[in-house]
């Protein structure tokens, strides 16, 4: 009980920090309305708190040693629940948006402290079952976050989203001071510290991720704020790699690259980030804006997912006791391309029944995607090593998941004018679909299409809608496509890892 106790109130605190991300997910149209906020305002909401939280995720090993295990998961456990409480009381957009930057910024060293305790606590084969359990937790968060989001904006207000945090995130701080005990704090750090090295991380991931989030909205570099975040992103992260290779005490260690596993598993923790965050972005996005669900809706449809995750929790555990786990991540990511080939076949008449079974199929392998590549990734490490390099692997992941959603944004939006045009070229009275329409439509058999088309505003206006509605839902099934070549491309550099 000695290790399990402290184990599962850090599993707490990750679980709260990595649930916040998508919470707001399925509310945002609620949020905006309370706080008189534009589309493109709120989307900040999210940007804020993934901006933040990519920054302080590297640093957490160098935080670890400064400040002691026990003490950063605390204090990262208070200043979550104050900062919540502060999104809850937002009176503003602006103020939101600093509040949630303040939420991911003092709760994003939750995440990664667990894997690092995890493997301190349960050393040698006994880590499959807590990497099982980081794993569920890893993609269970993000799939509930819409659903638990949904229920509460409905049934009470958006403004509890974040008041829920208060009593777990206080109970987490105090168990954590009562049970947790690893290491003792190191302050002499803060006299040889790479401070340089700190802001350059800062400046370059926080301008990534702005570029990231905000690229597709703005059109990519066609805009001289894309342009110059994308200037400054290269030169500040080309910089801080280069420094720190060169100096003793960095504050990432991308010397633990050189370790084959640990390359690899960076890399196929930012393929599934790409997978757990992008189709939980791309599923409540497309149930919001193409089918007009609640976030009570949306929340419902995507509630398979999450349990069948779950039920698979027990059945990785027994394989990864008896077969090779890079030989289990492999079926999980060919599993995961066959769920998202699932959703490539979503129309727009695509009601919750219909997306039982992909979402289903979605959650079944995401168990054996994470779990063996966290194993896989820093199970190969020394302890010394493991602080620093946890957080590399996680911003790998998150960074994943920046990635995928700009990547996902830009196919809908580049695809769906694709689509359109192609569908509108084809709208022509000699075709049979387009000839059934139009009396459905109008109500009578006599009009001339074209003529219809020329005077009718109304008419108009309804085919239009119509026909985009159509080129958004291709533009879906193309996302999804994207995601499923992604998984693909991962489980064929499976066979490089070396056996664990």
């Amino acid at each position: 009980m000695k290790r399990i106790l402290p184990f599962a109130v850090m599993c707490v605190g990750m679980f709260l920090a990595l649930l916040d991300i998508q919470i707001v997910a399925s509310s945002l149209r609620d949020i905006a309305g309370g706080l008189s906020a534009t589309q493109d305002e709120i989307n900040w909401v999210q940007t804020a708190y993934l901006i933040a939280e990519i920054i302080v995720i590297p640093l957490s090993g160098w935080l670890t040693r400064l400040l002691s295990t026990r003490w950063l998961f605390a204090g990262s456990a208070l200043g979550f629940t104050a900062s919540s409480i502060m999104c809850g009381f937002a009176w503003s957009i602006n103020s939101m948006i600093i509040f949630r930057a303040m939420q991911g910024l003092l709760g994003a060293s939750m995440i990664p402290v667990v894997l690092t305790s995890a493997f301190i606590y349960f050393p040698g084969s006994k880590q499959v079952i807590p990497a099982a359990i980081i794993g569920a937790l890893s993609f269970l968060a993000p799939t509930l976050g819409p659903i638990l989001g949904g229920y509460i904006t409905d049934t009470f207000n958006w403004h509890w989203l974040f008041y829920i945090n208060l009593v777990p995130g206080t109970l987490i701080a105090l168990l954590t001071i009562k049970w947790v005990d690893v290491d003792r704090p190191d302050l002499t750090l803060l006299r040889g510290a790479d401070y340089i090295g700190i802001i350059l991380m800062a400046v370059g991931l926080g301008s990534l991720e702005y570029l990231l989030e905000e690229g597709a909205r703005w059109d990519w570099f066609s805009d001289d704020t894309i342009t110059s975040c994308a200037y400054i992103s290269f030169i500040s992260l080309a910089v801080f790699i280069i420094r720190s290779l060169m100096i003793e005490n960095p504050i990432m260690d991308f010397r633990a690259l050189k370790d084959r596993n640990f390359l690899i598993g960076c890399i196929l923790s930012f393929i599934v980030g790409i997978g757990i965050f992008s189709s939980t972005y791309l599923t409540p996005l497309f149930l919001n804006y193409v089918q007009g669900f609640s976030a009570w809706q949306t929340g419902i449809a995507l509630f398979p997912s999450g349990v069948s995750s779950l039920i698979t929790l027990p059945i990785y555990v027994v394989l990864a006791r008896r077969y090779q786990l890079r030989w289990i991540l492999m079926c999980g990511l060919l599993a995961f391309a066959v769920s998202m080939w699932s959703f490539t076949l979503i129309t727009s008449e695509w009601t919750t029944q219909n997306f039982f079974w992909p979402q289903v199929l979605r959650g079944l392998p995401l168990i054996f995607c994470v779990a063996p590549s966290v194993t896989i990734g820093l199970g190969s490490l020394r302890a010394e090593r493991l602080k620093y390099a946890s957080g590399l692997f996680n911003m790998m992941r998150n960074l994943g998941g920046a990635v995928g959603i700009a990547v996902t944004g830009t196919i809908l939006n580049d695809r769906t004018h694709f689509h359109f045009r192609i569908l509108t070229g084809n709208l022509t009275e000699n075709r049979e679909p387009v000839s059934e329409l139009i009396p459905k439509i109008t109500g009578s058999v006599s009009h001339n299409f074209d003529l219809l088309l020329t005077n009718s505003h109304a008419f108009t206006k309804i085919i239009w809608q119509l026909v985009y509605v159509q080129a958004e839902t291709l533009a879906y099934a193309d996302a999804f496509t994207a995601i499923m070549l992604a998984f693909i491309v991962a489980a064929a550099i499976v066979p490089l890892i070396k056996k664990v």
